[in-house]
């Protein structure tokens, strides 16, 4: 073999060391990796780009339970009393099932239904089964008389508790019991008299 193609040999070997370095070299440009900053923490809820400094949204404004149950279903109620119809009676005389029945509930006092053993939470709690009452015991039974032996998680949404305590309320002997009035709406300020003119002379 001459010298020339030892050369030629050499010079591949060379050429392909260098696209490797190169290739090599490139790859570690392209994907370049910042090592982690030990300080650093990760920020929960992070705010939108454009939003930094933003005040978090208000909560949507209560709405009264007598406005609740003005406007009222009670054929929406009565789907929604096929949920308590799992534990509950609500014919007259059906007598208590899992939990005491229903019939009358509204304007009842607490732990009287005959026939049916309360727990000592619901007796302790004394009182009578108002629309106010049932409608935040209905939210969350356990969470508004802890100790409760009732097990239904709740029903969340104010308008369905409402709808459910209009159809309530029609079932039983003294019912339908009247329903709380809405507050009246504050009386508007007296505008206020208007000024003459600074200079101008008042009329006669």
């Amino acid at each position: 073999m001459d010298t020339f193609e030892l050369n030629k040999i050499a010079g591949a070997v060379l050429f392909s060391l260098l696209v490797v370095l190169g290739v090599k070299n490139l790859a570690a440009y392209i994907y370049d990796v910042q090592p982690a900053n030990p300080k650093s923490f990760v920020v929960e809820g992070v705010v939108a780009e454009g939003a930094a400094g933003a005040a978090p949204a208000a909560a949507a404004p209560e709405v009264p339970l007598p406005e609740l149950l003005a406007k009222a279903d009670k054929a929406k109620g009565e789907a929604q009393s096929k949920k308590c119809g799992a534990c509950h009676n609500l014919q007259e005389g059906a007598g208590a099932k899992i939990g005491p029945d229903l019939y009358g509930i509204v304007g009842r006092k607490v732990a009287s239904a005959p026939g049916f053993a309360y727990s000592d939470a619901m007796k302790k709690k004394g009182g009578t089964w108002t629309f106010d009452e049932l409608f935040h015991f209905v939210k969350d039974p356990r969470g508004y008389v802890s100790g409760t032996a009732m097990t239904f998680a709740g029903l969340k949404d104010p308008q369905q508790r409402a709808d459910l305590l209009v159809y309530l309320n029609t079932l039983g002997s003294n019912q339908p019991l009247p329903k709380p009035e809405a507050a009246a709406a504050p009386a508007a300020a007296p505008a206020a008299a208007a000024k003459p003119a600074e200079g101008a002379k008042p009329a006669k």
